[in-house]
């Protein structure tokens, strides 16, 4: 059997170096190439067609989650395996309903890690058993922290610069509910203003960027 073709997504080089090392070792596993961030990720999927897809979550440019979600939409084949140091509910749910096959932290021992490559490669969910007991905490207690698609709506209209008149003309409603919306989206996302909404939906995967 042909190895195993992976990438790898992280924006700090020691870390990709590391990873590089560390897989180095195994014959079924083949590292083809790198990415900085989620927008690189992009272009190296698309040109070197990998198996797996080794992802950071927290990349400048684009997030991994935001990049998760647009493989997603181009029907890469590529399986997502998130790596990161990161495994708080949203992080961990965001990842997972972007697209993500499996998701570790970046203290898995080696043989976990080429463990859970594999079990990618062949399309089957892997998950670190703190991100695992988190998952089911979370489905036991239903998050109140999604957005609507009303919300999602006036949010993806003020990134692309509405004002608040502005949505409320688009969508047809009141520039006070506009205000509502954006009062519930500032709760749900724990920041206090319109820019550091817009920032945080891209980091977590709710908004994608429009490709140039």
């Amino acid at each position: 059997m042909s190895p195993i073709r992976i990438i790898i997504v992280d924006d700090h080089p020691v870390v990709r170096d590391g990873l590089r090392g560390m897989l180095a070792g195994d014959p079924d596993i083949e590292v083809v190439g790198e990415a900085s961030d989620g927008a690189d990720a992009l272009e190296v999927v698309a040109s070197l067609l990998p198996d797996v897809v080794l992802m950071d979550l927290r990349m400048p440019r684009l997030g991994g989650a935001a990049a998760i979600r647009a493989l997603a939409e181009q029907s890469t084949t590529a399986k997502v395996l998130v790596l990161t140091t990161y495994d708080t509910d949203s992080d961990v749910v965001h990842a997972l309903e972007a697209g993500a096959t499996g998701y570790l932290l970046k203290d898995s021992p080696r043989d976990e890690l080429i463990r859970a490559i594999h079990a990618a490669a062949r399309g089957e969910t892997v998950l670190a058993p703190s991100v695992a007991t988190r998952l089911v905490t979370q489905l036991r207690s239903p998050s109140q922290d999604a957005l609507s698609d009303r919300e999602l709506e006036v949010l993806s209209l003020i990134a692309r610069g509405e004002t608040n008149r502005g949505a409320a003309a688009r969508l047809f409603i009141s520039e006070a509910t506009v205000k509502t919306h954006l009062l519930h989206i500032y709760a749900k996302l724990d920041v206090n203003d319109r820019a550091a909404a817009v920032a945080s939906a891209y980091d977590r995967g709710l908004l994608v960027p429009r490709q140039k």
